[in-house]
């Protein structure tokens, strides 16, 4: 783990030791666990690089931001890359269950950061009743089935099922979910990366994104580049650079898996100069070359 972040791959080797078979060519990643009695008792606080939306059952205590919560029957907990939290059981029994998904899993179906219950200052954790407990458990039970299935289109599906757990726990407490007074590093953090987004997906390669660099965005934004690097890094943990390159590292792979473009017109498309640069880049982030990647997954 780095600076208290646990990212998927720390997930997985922590709880069984090895990743899923297709992970290292997935573009985005999701998952669905059964939660059953366990030796673990608490989550000490921090950030995830993930997100994790859980069903929680028995007596637990929550604690996010500066706020905690004690449930003594049913929670459901938004866990958001940008929100440390920790938990702990208060009872012996916890069940339950919870899907957790990558930053890049939504990235070319819906941009779920418009939303209020992912503004960093929303309500995360939501007290249940039974029908509540009910409905959501429905909802798991489709994820559960449908992840098991050979339909080629059902991640479509579990993005879907994903939508419908998240309108149904915004439908449960309207009003917490208003945003109000939102700080200026949250509206830097939501312009940036509004902009970055719209850069893509990229359709045509005569298409040729226009910003790149830090430089770029600090100018759209109207603040030094100092500021823009310190804020993101306050509110995401995770520098200016490393935000752009990582959704340029997203889109390169989606063009390589779903067009025929050749390198250079994909490297263009990019805002690389020279086409060499882009295979450093694409080296760097997936210790292969653009071509090696393309031809594992013809």
């Amino acid at each position: 783990m780095n600076n208290n972040i646990e990212n998927i791959e720390d997930f997985y080797k922590h709880k069984f030791n090895s990743l899923p078979l297709t992970f290292a060519n997935e573009l985005g990643h999701f998952n669905v666990f059964k939660r059953g009695p366990s030796k673990i008792k608490s989550i000490k606080f921090g950030r995830r690089d993930f997100f994790k939306i859980s069903l929680l059952k028995g007596k637990i205590k929550i604690n996010y931001l500066e706020k905690s919560i004690i449930s003594d029957k049913y929670v459901l907990l938004i866990s958001d890359p940008l929100v440390p939290y920790s938990w702990e059981t208060l009872e012996d029994s916890l069940g339950g269950a919870y899907c957790i998904f990558s930053k890049d899993f939504f990235f070319d179906f819906v941009d779920i950061r418009k939303y209020p219950l992912f503004k960093l200052d929303a309500k995360k954790a939501f007290l249940l009743n039974e029908q509540n407990v009910i409905d959501i458990e429905n909802i798991y039970e489709k994820m559960f089935k449908e992840i098991e299935s050979i339909y080629i289109y059902k991640y479509d599906v579990l993005r879907n099922l994903v939508l419908e757990l998240i309108h149904y726990v915004m439908k449960l407490d309207l009003n917490s979910l208003i945003h109000k007074d939102i700080d200026t590093n949250i509206t830097i953090t939501t312009k940036f990366n509004e902009i970055l987004q719209r850069q893509f997906p990229i359709e045509s390669p005569y298409q040729r994104v226009e910003l790149k660099t830090p430089s770029d965005f600090s100018n759209v934004l109207n603040i030094h580049t100092n500021h823009l690097n310190k804020t993101l890094k306050t509110t995401t943990g995770r520098t200016t650079s490393e935000l752009i390159a990582t959704r340029f590292a997203q889109e390169a792979t989606a063009l390589l898996k779903h067009t025929s473009w050749t390198i250079s017109d994909i490297a263009y498309a990019l805002k690389f100069e020279e086409t060499s640069h882009f295979i450093n880049f694409f080296k760097k982030h997936f210790n292969q070359t653009p071509k090696k990647f393309r031809d594992l997954i013809k």
